[in-house]
């Protein structure tokens, strides 16, 4: 047999050889490096056999920031973890332990609750493990025979695992500590330079709340110290920036037992809010948008209609009305979108049609996976529809590329681009799909854009192009989103006369760029650590009077200033506390005044501690520049 290497050569190996054959055909310090084999986006174990033709990248200790090498480094990680926790807490049950995005985690069911103060304890077990040295050990084994081991061993949840599992069961052993796992794993521990534990949290067994509810450590690994250190000061930095605390500490929002997963917005906040919401609607006006509003709630008819009640209904809120009939809370615009379009007769002549809405909508999300602004039940999106004939798609598709860029590029993010394909529940022809998928990736193409494509991860009625945007601490975060649907307009029989005289389905365009605003505002404020830009500042210049004789004059600056929002600090405290209280604020300017200010001479300091003395109407001309 076969394999391609990245190079396009071809390697000899015998039938049945795994990868770690081929990187010892290759030579044996890739052998002894090697953690991973990816084919074709999909990565591998090393001790699985290769395919005759298969193209092969083999991943070693070198490619140390590679998300899938890490990614096995973490699963191997999660597994010493599972092995520790066991020999210190007799009894304890195993459940499921994956890598994530910036580490991995484990859930166990303990006989007695653990705290955080046991992570130390914990986390040095492990360093004993590697100390000692592991190595990772593979067999598939029948499902029966799985069952009866992990019966034996009293593990349930590996049971049941073991009892909805498709395909071959494969385990893992290192140690005296056996994992039902698909894998992959590292050959050994030796690449595991530095691990931490970093949170507990609780979890309900398979994310249902009628079930168990398990203890989640979470942790992160590294193939280099260097590597953790400079994680856990992005993580120290990224908990002075949590937007909950800030928001609290900046007057901008409160979270409720009372409405769970729905904010109170304070004066403050609702600055920051109607900002965007300025933003968006004078961007919209630019290009074409029409503002609509659609009523919350709808029949079940509606839904069964748009194809949410049977691919959505777990996450929507139900209604009876005092007539017996259900009704529902949107999810989502589309459905009263498409039912605005079809309230009159259309022409190809009044296509492209942009409807724009920024509305209230509610998903029911589990409340254990609520988390502040980031993760709500009470959503409010910039939200779009368009519809255009086949004609017009890719015009379409190029001007929300570039609406995306003009809004990302305001607040100073990149943006990257995902690529989500045919899910396997989904609606229309495979042919449908091929169209549409083409287009956006070929408009992806066309403006150069960063992209990965998603396999089965885009909607039951069409594919979409997710929006991603890093922030300040190099943290990716999924933002807008572009939908190319077929399937609703025809769902909802909706149609248009086109130049030949004929009826024709029209093509809709979904669209939100910053998508939630919930979720964005989240995002801005732990971007800019609460210290937004000068449009964005809730309060964006302060007045300071030295003393009780200075207030007429203070209330007399901030009219003259009065296009911006500036308000007067004259509380009977330290001129030096009200400053500092002003920097804790962030409040991007503050005019301290007293009896050798003037129109022609103002101390000014900005946010950070920098003082100048200007007069108003340079002033004025340095905040227009803002």
């Amino acid at each position: 047999m076969k394999v391609v290497l990245p190079d396009n050569s071809e390697l000899e190996l015998p039938d049945g050889a795994t990868g770690l054959d081929a990187a010892r055909a290759i030579g044996p310090k890739l052998a002894e490096q090697a953690v991973l084999v990816r084919s074709n986006g999909r990565i591998q174990d090393l001790r699985l056999p290769l395919q005759d033709g298969q193209p092969i990248q083999i991943l070693t200790t070198r490619d140390k920031q590679d998300p899938d090498a890490l990614a096995v480094l973490r699963h191997s990680s999660a597994h010493l973890l599972a092995e520790a926790v066991r020999r210190l807490y007799p009894g304890v049950k195993i459940a499921i332990g994956p890598s994530i995005e910036n580490g991995f985690y484990y859930d166990f069911e303990f006989p007695e609750p653990i705290r955080e103060e046991d992570l130390p304890r914990i986390e040095a077990e492990i360093m004993r493990e590697l100390e000692e040295g592991r190595e990772w050990q593979r067999e598939e084994v029948s499902a029966a025979e799985a069952k009866q081991r992990f019966l034996e061993e009293d593990e349930p949840y590996k049971v049941e695992l073991v009892d909805t599992a498709e395909g071959p069961i494969s385990i893992y052993t290192q140690g005296d500590f056996t994992d039902l796992c698909r894998g992959p794993h590292l050959q050994n521990s030796k690449p595991i330079k530095a691990i931490k534990l970093t949170s507990l949290a609780g979890a309900y067994w398979r994310g249902d709340e009628k079930n168990t509810q398990l203890t989640r450590i979470y942790g992160t690994a590294f193939y280099s110290k260097d590597d953790l250190d400079a994680y856990l000061a992005q993580l120290e930095e990224a908990r002075k920036r949590d937007h909950r605390r800030l928001g609290r500490q900046l007057d901008l929002f409160h979270l409720s037992e009372h409405s769970p997963g729905s904010p109170f917005w304070h004066p403050k906040g609702m600055v920051i809010w109607n900002a965007l919401e300025d933003l968006r609607r004078s961007e919209n006006l630019k290009r074409g948008y029409s503002e609509v509003k659609t009523p919350l709630l709808y029949d079940i008819e509606t839904y069964n209609t748009s194809g949410h009640y049977d691919n959505y209904k777990e996450n929507m809120f139900f209604v009876e009305t005092g007539d017996q009939e259900r009704m529902a809370l949107k999810p989502m615009n589309c459905p009263g979108h498409m039912l605005l379009f079809g309230s009159e007769l259309r022409s190809y002549r009044d296509l492209p049609i942009r409807y724009a809405e920024s509305s209230t909508l509610h998903r029911d999300e589990p409340g254990g996976t609520l988390h502040g602004l980031l993760r709500v039940r009470h959503i409010t999106q910039d939200d779009a529809h368009v519809f255009v004939t086949e004609d017009q798609i890719q015009d379409e598709i190029d001007g929300m590329i570039d609406f995306a860029k003009t809004l990302y590029d305001r607040f100073g993010m990149v943006a990257r681009a995902e690529l989500s394909t045919r899910p396997d529940k989904r609606l229309g022809t495979d042919e449908q799909w091929d169209v549409a998928e083409a287009a956006l990736e070929q408009a992806l193409k066309r403006h150069a854009m960063e992209y990965v494509v998603s396999p089965g991860e885009g909607t039951f009625y069409g594919p979409k192009i997710d929006l991603h945007m890093t922030d300040v601490l190099g943290r990716p975060w999924q933002m807008g989103t572009i939908q190319l649907d077929y399937q609703m307009p025809m769902q909802f029989g909706l149609t248009y006369m086109g130049a030949d005289n004929r009826e024709h389905h029209p093509v809709v365009i979904h669209r939100a760029l910053l998508g939630s605003l919930e979720r964005f505002m989240g995002i801005l404020i732990e971007h800019y650590a609460g210290a937004f830009p000068f449009w964005l500042a809730p309060v964006q210049i302060r007045v300071i009077p030295v003393g009780e004789d200075h207030r007429a004059a203070a209330d007399r600056l901030r009219d003259q200033l009065g296009e911006y929002r500036v308000d007067v600090d004259d509380r009977d405290e330290t001129v030096g506390r009200r400053i500092r209280d002003a920097e804790l604020e962030k409040i991007p300017y503050v005019i301290v005044y007293g009896d050798r200010e003037s129109d022609e001479s103002l101390a000014v300091r900005k946010r950070g501690g920098e003082q100048a003395t200007i007069g108003l109407a340079k002033l004025r001309q340095e905040l227009a520049t803002l």
